[in-house]
């Protein structure tokens, strides 16, 4: 029991017996009363594969459907990582780490005029946890702790846990985890792909596949001064130029995702202060699945000879202004709680600093594989400029240099996902490891046996026990040690190649008030607080 109590006094009261914390404006975000009306005009680099938060994994679902729903707990839209209440007012974990319960806000209503309760509740996280035939569950790792979900009465829920969990209570507060009305759920649980029934600040309003989507303000939010805003409207181009020149134009006044440097620098320079750029490091890591169920990645030779022959410190030099794209890490953050040391990073394939020395090593392993003059491969990825293709394209010309010549073959982003996620129609393909915070078990989740987001299909039972047991370990140095076994076998197999951290540059008009810039583009995406100021 010590260990479990040295993980809790990590938490504050408001935490073990929470309240409902209602965001505050962060200072310099939010001078001056906040203005009420306006459509927030955002641009978006992708359409949405589905409209189902629990199914997906792209910010071109949760921006866009983000604003239509509530969660259980939240990110503090003001002050990231804090967690906050969202449906829940008040919370409590038992002493012995096993029942979390959490009491509901009385009164919600979904958009279609049923109330919310805890049943609700309940049926939206056995949906997650405990995900009926063909629905897919893409975090259902992140709640193996979890053994029932219960919902006692209308106001209350409660989780009851197979063991303690380290992560359990941040992960709670995921912005994916969207409370669905059950009775949709029963009727398919496949039905929130193509339709939104929520209880956020704004309902539904318009679609257009490929084009715009728009929502309006909710009169009935159970936040009753918010939000501020009478609606939102994201146009959809996948062209970096395209979305640039609506930021300048004024055609849009916000793009949550990132703007590359040049851009920035253009955009700034035309509007000067009228707009804001907000940079942050970002919790994501892009990098290039190999399919390994099929010959030659079934070879850890040749897996290892692609990761090696892969430049990462000059890459992050050049692909930062271009691609937004710079820090060299493993598998957890780099300057995190979780991180490798780089002397320890350094030990392992591909993350050496000699590059010749590296790619001499590459070309032996091919050899010795079978492959002396290299092979050629299609590389799928993302019809995404920033940064999948750039990323795509300095990779292909790092190959070269090893003999591998590597067809480049961009899809339409629902493509993308049923290329490499679902149907694992592809030899390699760039695939993205993005998450709303930096926590181990959303990190690593997707090297174990089995897990939706392992596009390589790879299996190592060493890697299964290690997760099983970081997720248990309350200990934060000793769950660490174990977060680096797991790092240092997927590394040394080459079972996924890192590439690069992504670092945000959000750009927005300083009119678009209220707005702070997460490592991520998954949390803060409910604009219930931000307003638009007089131009």
């Amino acid at each position: 029991m010590r260990r479990l109590s040295a993980l809790f006094t990590g938490f504050t009261l408001a935490v073990l017996i929470g309240v409902l914390a209602v965001p505050t404006p962060a200072t310099g975000q939010a001078t001056g009363t906040p203005r009420r009306g306006g459509i927030l005009l955002a641009a978006i680099a992708a359409d949405a594969p589905s409209f189902d938060p629990h199914q997906e994994t792209t910010f071109a679902t949760i921006e866009l459907v983000a604003p239509l729903y509530s969660t259980l707990l939240q990110i503090d839209p003001l002050s990231y990582p804090k967690i906050i209440g969202d449906l829940a007012t008040e919370w409590k974990i038992a002493p012995d780490g096993l029942t979390y319960t959490f009491k509901i806000r009385q009164g919600i209503r979904f958009h279609d005029g049923s109330p919310l309760t805890a049943i609700d509740v309940k049926a939206t996280y056995d949906k997650i946890v405990f995900p009926p035939a063909g629905v897919r569950s893409v975090r259902k790792n992140a709640y193996a702790a979890i053994a029932s979900v219960e919902a006692p009465d209308p106001s209350t829920v409660v989780f009851k846990l197979k063991f303690p969990s380290a992560s359990l209570f941040s992960n709670l507060a995921s912005p994916w985890n969207v409370i669905y009305p059950k009775k949709y759920l029963d009727r398919d649980p496949n039905y929130f792909k193509s339709n939104v029934v929520g209880s956020g600040p704004f309902k539904f309003k318009s679609y257009t596949h490929g084009s715009t989507f728009e929502g309006e303000r909710n009169p009935d939010y159970f936040i009753k001064d918010r939000p501020y805003l009478d609606g939102y409207k994201f146009y959809v181009s996948t062209e970096t130029s395209v979305r640039a020149a609506a930021l300048r134009s004024g055609r849009a006044w916000i793009e949550f995702r990132t703007m590359p440097l040049a851009e920035v620098e253009a955009i700034r320079k035309t509007l000067g202060d009228k707009v804001v750029v907000q940079e942050t490091p970002a919790t994501g890591l892009f990098g290039i699945a190999m399919n390994q169920t099929v010959k030659p990645f079934t070879d850890v030779r040749v897996r290892k000879a692609l990761t090696l022959a892969f430049d990462r410190y000059t890459a992050g030099r050049v692909l930062y202004p271009l691609a937004s794209l710079r820090d060299v890490g493993g598998l957890m953050r780099p300057a995190t709680e979780w991180a490798m040391s780089e002397a320890e990073l350094q030990k392992l394939p591909g993350f050496g600093r000699d590059i010749e020395k590296n790619r001499a090593e590459a070309r032996r392993l091919l050899a010795e594989a079978g492959y002396p003059n290299g092979f050629k491969v299609v590389l799928k990825n993302r019809n995404i400029k920033i940064p999948y293709q750039d990323f795509a394209v300095f990779v292909i010309q790092e190959w070269r240099k090893i003999g591998v010549e590597a067809e480049h073959r961009p899809l339409e982003t629902a493509a993308w996902f049923a290329d490499g996620r679902d149907t694992a129609s592809f030899d390699l393909i760039i695939n993205g490891t993005f998450n709303y915070m930096d926590d181990p078990d959303l990190f690593l989740e997707r090297y174990t046996t089995g897990d939706s987001n392992n596009w390589g299909r790879f299996s190592d039972p060493r890697i299964d026990d290690l997760f099983a047991r970081q997720t248990r370990a309350l200990d934060p140095a000793e769950r660490k040690k174990l977060v680096n076994e797991i790092e240092k076998i997927v590394l040394e197999n080459a079972y996924h190649i890192p590439g690069l951290w992504w670092r945000r540059a959000v750009v927005h008009w300083a009119k678009v008030k209220n707005y702070v810039a997460p490592p991520n583009h998954y949390s803060n995406q409910k604009l219930q607080d931000v307003w638009l100021a007089e131009d």
